[in-house]
C-alpha cells in the first residue's frame, strides 16, 4: 500500500521530520507542517505551490531536459518523433522551424484516453468476457449429463433390442422344443412295432424248438412257415433333424436400424463488441436470393417448420404425424401426437428436444429421447405458437376459450415469468380470435408477433412495451391484402415474415422498415418459416407440402 494515502500510516513533516502533516508543495513534493510553510518558500523561488495535503499531486511532474539539465521538459517536438523537449531546446539550432505541442495537452488527452479504456475495459469488455466464460462454464457443467442422456437412450434401444430378440429366441426354443416332441413320438412308434415282431419271432423260436423234440405227427405235420411273414422287413426310419439357418449379419444395416447418433455440431458465432468501430461481420442481402433444395414432407398441409441441426428440420401439417428430415429429404424420425390432434406448433429448446403445443389437451410436450412429457398444462386458454430464446426461456401464444382473448406468455421451464397482453394504455396488443399468431425473438430481444387478423406484425421489447407495428408494402404487384403468417429472424436482426397469399416473404429491420421481397424462388403459399445457424432460411409451403431452404444473404 501507498505510505502516502494509507490511513494507518501518520504521515510528517519533510522538513522538521517530526510534526504533522499539513501541507503539501505540488512543484517540490513536500509533505509540510504549518510551522514549515514559511520557511520553505523563503527562497523566493515563485513556483512553489502550496496545496492542503489531501489534494497533493495535483502539478505535472516534467520530465527534466537531457540538455538543459536544469529545466523541465514541457513541449514535445512533432518533427522529431514526439521527443520532449524544454523551452530552451525550441530556440536551438537543432529544432529550427520545427512544431512543438504542449505536454499538457497530449497528457490531457492521454489521460482521457485511459480513463476511457478503464470504462470500456471494466463496464463493457470485462462483463462480456464473464458472460461468455459463465457461459462455457455452464456448457461444461452440462456436459456430463448430456452425454448421460445419449448414453441413456442408447442403453434404453440396447435393452428393448435384447428384450426383443430374447421373444424371438425364446419363441424358436419353443418351437425346437415341440418339434423335438413330434420326433422322440415317431421314433418311439416305430420301436414299439419292431419290439412286438420280435416278440412273435421270440415265440415262433419257442414253438419249433417244441416240434424238434416232439414225435408227434399231426403238429409238426400242420406247423405253417412263418419265414415269409417276418422275411417281410420293416423300412428304416431316419428322422433328420431340424436345422437353425443364421442370417448374416448386415452391420450397417444394423446400426441404422439401431439408430445414428448426430456428429458433433460446433457453431462459433461472431462477437464483436461495438467500440465505435465498423462491424465487419455484417452480411448483406443477395440481389437475388437462391433456391438450394426442396423437401417433399409428404403432408397435404405443412403449417411448421423448425430448425434442428446440421440441415435437419422438424415439420408438421394437418395431421398427428410430426416429421423430422435432413436436406435430402430422407425421412429421420417421427413423433406422433397421443391425443391425435395435429399439434398447433413445434419449436426446439436449448438442449435439442423437440416441443410442441397441442390445443386438445391444453398442453405443451416435449419429447425426450422418444418419450413425451407433459411441459405446461394450461387452465381457461389454449396454446398456440411457441418460440425458444436465447437465454432458453418459452414463449408462448394463447388464447382464452370463452372470448377469444389474445396473450403471450414468457415460461422458465414450467413455471410463468411474464405476461404481454395490453399496451401501455391497456388496450390489448394483438387481434382477439383463434386465428393464426406465429411468434419469434429478434436478436436485440424484441418479440415479434404476426397477426394475421390483424394484417399486422406487432413487435413489442423484452418488457412487453410496443415499438413498432408493420402492416405491409406498397406494390403494384400485391393482389391480396397483406396477411403475414410465419415469421423468424436472422444473424442481423432482420425479420422475415411470410405473406401467404401473395407468395412472398417481407424482410425489415429492427425498426420494422420495409428492405425487400423473397418473391422468386416459385414459392407457393409460404406458411412457416425458420432460420439455420448458417442463416440459410426454411419456408414451409402450406398446401403442396414441400419445405424449401433458401439462401438470402452473401
Amino acid at each position: 500500500m501507498d505510505p502516502r494515502s494509507s490511513a494507518q500510516d501518520v504521515h510528517r513533516c519533510d522538513l522538521c521530520e517530526t510534526a504533522i502533516v499539513h501541507s503539501y508543495c505540488d512543484f517540490c513534493h513536500f509533505n509540510l507542517c504549518k510551522l514549515c510553510i514559511a520557511d520553505h518558500i523563503s527562497d523566493g523561488y515563485d513556483k512553489h505551490k502550496i496545496v492542503p495535503f489531501q489534494e497533493r499531486r495535483s502539478t505535472l511532474i516534467y520530465p527534466k531536459c537531457g540538455t538543459h539539465s536544469h529545466k523541465n521538459c514541457d513541449l514535445q517536438c512533432k518533427n522529431c518523433n514526439d521527443i520532449f523537449v524544454c523551452s530552451s531546446c525550441t530556440a536551438s539550432e537543432t529544432h529550427k522551424g520545427h512544431i512543438f505541442v504542449e505536454v499538457s495537452e497530449v497528457y490531457t488527452t492521454k489521460k482521457n484516453a485511459i480513463a476511457d479504456e478503464a470504462n470500456k475495459l471494466e463496464n463493457l469488455i470485462s462483463p462480456t468476457y464473464e458472460e461468455i466464460a459463465l457461459d462455457l462454464e455452464n456448457q461444461l457443467a452440462n456436459l456430463d449429463g448430456g452425454y448421460e442422456k445419449l448414453t441413456t437412450a442408447m442403453s434404453k434401444q440396447g435393452e428393448q433390442w435384447h428384450r426383443e430378440i430374447d421373444i424371438v429366441v425364446n419363441k424358436m426354443k419353443t418351437e425346437i422344443s415341440e418339434i423335438k416332441v413330434k420326433h422322440r413320438n415317431l421314433l418311439q412308434k416305430h420301436l414299439d412295432e419292431i419290439k412286438q415282431t420280435q416278440a412273435l419271432i421270440k415265440q415262433s423260436l419257442l414253438a419249433i424248438e417244441e416240434l424238434k423234440k416232439s414225435t408227434k405227427v399231426s403238429p409238426t405235420i400242420e406247423y405253417s412257415s412263418k419265414i415269409r411273414e417276418f422275411s417281410k422287413l420293416p423300412p428304416k426310419v431316419k428322422v433328420t433333424l431340424p436345422t437353425f439357418i443364421p442370417k448374416p449379419l448386415d452391420h450397417k444395416k444394423l446400426n441404422h436400424l439401431f439408430g445414428q447418433i448426430t456428429p458433433l455440431s460446433t457453431a462459433t458465432e461472431e462477437n464483436v463488441l461495438s467500440l465505435n468501430k465498423p462491424n465487419t461481420s455484417v452480411r448483406e442481402l443477395l440481389d437475388e436470393p437462391e433456391l438450394v433444395a426442396t423437401i417433399q414432407t409428404g403432408y397435404q398441409n405443412v403449417t411448421s417448420v423448425t430448425y434442428l441441426n446440421e440441415d435437419c428440420v422438424w415439420t408438421c401439417g394437418f395431421t398427428k404425424d410430426i416429421k423430422c428430415f435432413n436436406i435430402k429429404g430422407e425421412l429421420l424420425h417421427t413423433v406422433s401426437n397421443k391425443s391425435k390432434q395435429r399439434p398447433n406448433d413445434i419449436a426446439v429448446d436449448s438442449d435439442g428436444n423437440l416441443l410442441f403445443s397441442d390445443s386438445k389437451s391444453r398442453t405443451v410436450n416435449k419429447v425426450n429421447n422418444g418419450q413425451t412429457e407433459e411441459l405446461i398444462r394450461l387452465q381457461g386458454w389454449w396454446p398456440g405458437y411457441l418460440c425458444v430464446t436465447s437465454n432458453g426461456d418459452l414463449l408462448v401464444t394463447m388464447v382464452s376459450g370463452n372470448d377469444y382473448q389474445f396473450k403471450v406468455v414468457r415460461y422458465s421451464g414450467s413455471t410463468e415469468k411474464q405476461t404481454i397482453q395490453f399496451d401501455d394504455g391497456g388496450k390489448p396488443l394483438y387481434s382477439r380470435n383463434i386465428n393464426v399468431k406465429y411468434i419469434t425473438e429478434n436478436r436485440n430481444h424484441d418479440i415479434c408477433v404476426a397477426d394475421s387478423e390483424a394484417n399486422a406484425v406487432v413487435v413489442v421489447n423484452q418488457d412487453g412495451k410496443l415499438r413498432w407495428r408493420y402492416i405491409g408494402h406498397p406494390s403494384v404487384t400485391k393482389k391480396n391484402p397483406f396477411k403475414p403468417f410465419g415469421i423468424t429472424t436472422d444473424s442481423q436482426s432482420r425479420i422475415l415474415t411470410a405473406d401467404r397469399d401473395n407468395h412472398r416473404i417481407h424482410i425489415l429491420n429492427q425498426e420494422g422498415q420495409f428492405l425487400r421481397y423473397i418473391d422468386n424462388c416459385d414459392l407457393e403459399y409460404p406458411y412457416g418459416l425458420c432460420v439455420d445457424n448458417n442463416d440459410n432460411l426454411f419456408v414451409s409451403e402450406q398446401l403442396n407440402g414441400n419445405v424449401k431452404k433458401i439462401k438470402f444473404l452473401r
